[in-house]
């Protein structure tokens, strides 16, 4: 009958770290994806972006196609460009991913 009127031993509580180190640790690994992947493919895509924004007639640039042509017509969200002589493309502004005015053919 004793034995039920007795205090049970506290057991000791856990620390902070030991408390919320899942959590964390899901805090630096999302920091860690957002230093490494997220932040610099952001950089990445808006240099591209305002490469495509600053083409102007005459650029001479490549497709994703790998199609190599001169810029002819810039409109909103396409581009004419001529591949050769007499043959010209349609293209989405988005396809083009270099710009050949520095390299020699």
């Amino acid at each position: 009958m004793m034995n039920f009127l007795q205090a049970m031993p506290a057991e000791p509580q856990p620390g902070f770290l030991q408390q919320y180190s899942f959590l964390i640790m899901i805090g630096l690994m999302v920091l860690v994806l957002w230093l490494f992947m997220w932040r610099p493919e952001a950089k990445r895509r808006k240099q591209m972006q305002a490469f495509r924004d600053g083409l102007k007639k005459g650029d001479k640039v490549i497709t994703a196609g790998g199609i190599y042509g001169t810029v002819k017509e810039v409109k909103e969200t396409s581009l004419l460009i001529e591949v050769d002589s007499d043959v010209t493309l349609r293209i989405d502004k988005n396809m083009v991913v270099a710009d050949n005015g520095n390299q020699q053919k």
